[in-house]
């Protein structure tokens, strides 16, 4: 996909297709009974909610605004990255 915008168009078989074979995985977190992937592309990130009672994706979510990052910003720990 060449786009944020390809990507909101396109169909739920072929963003979870994208996110498979195109996107770096970043984080998780947890909000009551659903579980949210984060992922990178190039240009955008996407997120994938995924219901654990119902063992389904409920949506996935791509932006590029910063400030939808905040919610993932205290899951990350600075002892967990590799200083070189």
């Amino acid at each position: 996909m060449n786009s944020i915008d390809d990507f909101k168009i396109a169909s739920f078989e072929k963003k979870c297709d994208f996110i498979t074979m195109g996107t770096d995985y970043i984080a998780s977190r947890c909000l009551n009974d659903v579980k949210m992937y984060l992922y990178h592309t190039k240009a955008f990130f996407i997120e994938v909610q995924y219901s654990v009672p119902f063992k389904k994706v409920i949506c996935i979510h791509a932006f590029n605004d910063l400030k939808s990052l905040d919610c993932y910003a205290e899951e990350v720990l600075l002892n967990d990255l590799a200083l070189s």
